[in-house]
């Protein structure tokens, strides 16, 4: 008998399967989710059961009761099931196991790569369809949509342009997009939370077209009753990112960066998380440089015509630092106030830099003044 879902549900296998193995929850629930075996079954349980609805309810739960979370959002589960991709579409390494295995193996070469003509060609051309796939989905971003609603538009536009939503299954994560709601830095995984007016959401959109990653990211304001202080906090965190890229050009240290964006952010009474950076992207989904958006940081490297890379500056209301929920993956403000992030994939150039991931004229969003 072959399964209605003939892909196998656990995240670190995920390839064609005639089994009919399923989750007895699952049945119970109504998915028809299947496994290769019951090793795969044993394997995937701690992921799989955040697919279960707690007590056979369609409610959305916390499936984390007793942690102490720093602000006011909860994770609101069960997620949806993983997506599909069609067998058609060229998969980056991870996409069956979860392991970046050649990524990892890089890192320990440390070496920036400077691409060639043909490279940045394809490279460009995967910025596009980034930018488009993140526009569509900004466009949907109002009070009442869910994040999981959004991860589904951002995987099957991503699908439609022949590329992977590389962020799926990536070190196992689940979602083929992060939105990052209010308190959250980076790397939120997208559930039945309910977007509300004077929310904040950062879609964070990367895929892989061709063999190259593009890698590109706003926060967009939710409804029109925003928080002046909330306003602060994004205006600024867009700013630090165009002024990093100002400087961005042949001969510029990625250490210097970060200067100039601490500088910005503490003249408008925010901090700048220290936790995570930019980094090189394109043949690989991250790699070398690493780029601290903080101050006095030691990072090495100099700015040559033909390498690639994001800046991404989170900004945070309050303090700099950040802790993780349970998830292992949501990053939050250690005190629960607002953070934003806004990010670009650069190519420098013989005498400047280009924005791959650019804006146009009819993206959704952008900025607003700040109230006095």
């Amino acid at each position: 008998m072959i399964a209605s879902n003939s892909f196998c549900s656990d995240l670190q296998c995920g390839k064609s399967t005639t089994s009919g193995l399923k989750c007895p929850i699952c049945l119970k629930q109504g998915n028809s989710l299947v496994f290769c075996n019951e090793a795969c079954y044993k394997n995937s349980y701690k992921a799989h059961k955040a697919l279960h609805w707690k007590d056979d309810k369609p409610d959305s739960y916390d499936p984390f009761p007793t942690f102490k979370y720093s602000g006011k959002l909860r994770p609101a589960y069960p997620l949806s099931p993983r997506r599909l991709v069609p067998d058609e579409i060229m998969k980056p390494e991870w996409a069956a196991n979860g392991l970046p295995v050649n990524e990892q193996k890089n890192d320990y070469l440390n070496k920036i790569i400077i691409y060639n003509k043909e490279e940045i060609k394809k490279i460009r051309k995967a910025c596009m369809l980034g930018r488009e796939v993140l526009d569509i989905a900004a466009a949907a971003v109002k009070p009442g949509v869910t994040t999981d609603e959004i991860d589904e538009i951002v995987h099957n536009e991503t699908i439609k342009r022949n590329a992977y939503p590389s962020p799926l299954n990536y070190y196992n994560f689940p979602k083929s997009v992060c939105t990052s709601v209010n308190e959250v830095v980076c790397h939120g995984i997208p559930d039945q939370t309910v977007l509300k007016e004077g929310d904040v959401v950062n879609l964070d959109v990367s895929l892989y077209y061709q063999g190259f990653h593009a890698d590109l990211n706003e926060t967009y304001y939710v409804g029109e009753d925003i928080p002046k202080s909330t306003i602060n906090v994004v205006e600024t965190s867009r700013e630090c990112l165009k002024t990093a890229i100002k400087h961005c050009k042949p001969g510029t240290t990625f250490q210097e960066l970060g200067d100039y964006i601490e500088k910005h952010a503490t003249d408008n009474k925010c901090s700048v998380v220290k936790t995570y950076c930019g980094h090189g992207v394109g043949r690989f989904f991250h790699c070398s440089p690493n780029i601290p958006h903080y101050a006095g940081n030691r990072t090495s490297g100099v700015m040559k015509p033909g390498m690639v890379f994001t800046i991404e500056p989170m900004i945070n209301e309050g303090a700099w630092q950040d802790i993780s929920w349970p998830d292992d993956w949501t990053a939050v403000t250690k005190d629960g106030k607002i953070s934003a992030q806004f990010e670009h994939t650069l190519l420098v150039t013989e005498n400047s830099v280009e924005i791959l991931t650019a804006r146009n004229k009819k993206s959704p969003g952008g900025p607003r003044q700040r109230i006095k």
